[in-house]
């Protein structure tokens, strides 16, 4: 990255912290980027957050800030932090400052480089497109569906599927729709990088996606960039390719962690329930920069970690207000096994509207919905008196809520390794199928393990014949 203004030297070190002060006059400006020097020969890249006085400013290291001494030389970058972009970081692995974390050669001599920090495209020339986005899994696309060009997020505490589901969506988005990916992996474990990685390798689809990761065991600052380095590769092949692409992030709860430990390193009073009060700006700073633009579109799906399962949390509520498609895991689906275990009653999309998706898929979604909440206000009775006290009307639709249930489990290819089940993606149309069949009463006297974690109706009719064989 080129020096542009005179040097400055360190003064202090606070953790990921640093103080660099400058001759008068030649003072850096926030979040632009400084170079401090390091005795193993690799400077340490750090973001200018505060001046303090006339002729010091606190910066946030993006890298390890251990071997630092007072003194060293701070050479200001004259420019934000720019992120490498274009067709060199297709299959490679960076980390949040663009460098190659995945052991391959550097990058090209002639690689363009962007800044990460930009503006939201201006309204004028945003686009806006009701396209649905097909992603093969029953649950989402009947009842969550997403849109081109739109933000979806998947909101689930610890241990419910949102890593596996991202995961599959990466699959089956990249081979479904062409373009480009763009992961972004935010406070994840070494472990998942890896695996994702590898799974991306073998699937064939890594030739088209760029990853970023700021991991788990990195500095906050690392980890408070790796989304707008992701989404700036993102934003170049939409404006000078204009080419789809597919941004997926794991996980934005990390970001806004990582943004609080910054805070409070740069000494800001903590917020509502301990949150930085940047909350709001650091979300909206990188939610607002993906749109669709000039006929190319950044579709964006996202991973939310929700902290003790609470929904009124600030952050996980920030994040809600910029989304246009909210898909909510259950842990109790997830202790019942159904997975993907997107609960059906709190799961919604702007795009469900009869205009859009037509009068038979709302029409669906919406009896789908009403009779899985009318089995939900049942159970409490059920659990106390048992079915049989329930009058016929309330026990045909327990058992059609039960069948629909088992019909939106879905297994999935990255799964295979651990269930041995084979993965399904199935069409919209035999998703709508399905479901207006079981309702219509179909599958009343299947047995409920038929209809478990199956592709389309089909092939539970065929587990029926061969129950029924069997049998006799």
């Amino acid at each position: 990255m080129p020096v542009t203004q005179l040097p400055g030297h360190l003064t202090a070190v606070h953790g990921s912290v640093v103080d660099v002060r400058f001759s008068e006059g030649t003072l850096p400006a926030i979040n632009e980027g400084i170079a401090i020097e390091r005795d193993d020969g690799a400077p340490l890249i750090a973001e200018v957050q505060l001046h303090l006085d006339a002729m010091t400013v606190r910066a946030v290291a993006l890298d390890n800030s251990a071997g630092l001494c007072r003194g060293a030389s701070a050479h200001p970058l004259g420019a934000p932090i720019r992120a490498p972009v274009g067709e060199a970081v297709l299959g490679r692995l960076l980390n949040a400052v663009g460098e190659p974390a995945d052991r391959g050669p550097a990058l090209p001599a002639e690689t363009p480089y962007r800044p990460i920090h930009a503006s939201a495209p201006p309204l004028d020339r945003i686009g806006s497109t009701q396209e649905i986005f097909h992603t093969g899994i029953k649950v989402i696309d009947l009842l969550a569906p997403l849109v081109k060009g739109g933000k979806a997020a998947m909101f689930g505490g610890a241990g419910v599927g949102k890593t596996v589901l991202i995961m599959e969506l990466i699959r089956t988005a990249v081979e479904r729709h062409s373009g480009t990916s763009v992961f972004a992996g935010i406070g994840e474990r070494s472990r998942e990088g890896h695996e994702l990685l590898l799974e991306l390798r073998e699937s064939g689809v890594l030739a088209r996606t760029a990853l970023v990761f700021g991991q788990m065991n990195e500095p906050p600052g690392a980890r408070w960039r790796a989304g707008l380095t992701a989404l700036t590769i993102a934003e170049h092949f939409r404006d000078e390719k204009h080419e789809n692409v597919l941004l997926l992030i794991d996980n934005v709860y990390r970001l806004v962690q990582a943004g609080g430990e910054v805070s409070g390193l740069l000494g800001r009073l903590p917020s509502r329930v301990g949150y930085q009060p940047t909350l709001a700006s650091e979300i909206a700073e990188l939610e607002e920069r993906i749109a669709s633009v000039a006929g190319a579109a950044i579709t964006s799906i996202q991973a939310v970690y929700v902290p003790a399962d609470d929904f009124t949390d600030p952050a996980v509520a920030e994040i809600f207000s910029h989304l246009d498609s909210s898909i909510v895991l259950s842990r109790e689906m997830a202790s019942e096994a159904m997975y993907p275990a997107v609960d059906p009653l709190a799961s919604t999309s702007t795009l469900l509207d009869p205009r859009l998706v037509g009068e038979a898929h709302y029409r669906i979604a919406q009896d789908v919905r009403k009779t899985i909440a009318h089995y939900r206000d049942l159970q409490e009775i059920i659990a106390l008196l048992g079915i049989e006290e329930l009058s016929a009307a309330d026990r045909q639709a327990v058992k059609r809520a039960r069948r629909l249930m088992r019909f939106l489990t879905q297994p999935f290819m990255v799964t295979v390794a651990f269930t041995g089940k084979q993965g399904r993606t199935v069409e919209i149309a035999d998703a709508l199928a399905g479901c207006r069949a079981i309702l219509d009463g179909e599958a009343d006297n299947w047995a409920e393990r038929s209809l478990y974690m199956i592709g389309d109706l089909d092939e539970a009719r065929e587990r029926e014949r061969a129950n029924a064989k069997a049998a006799s």
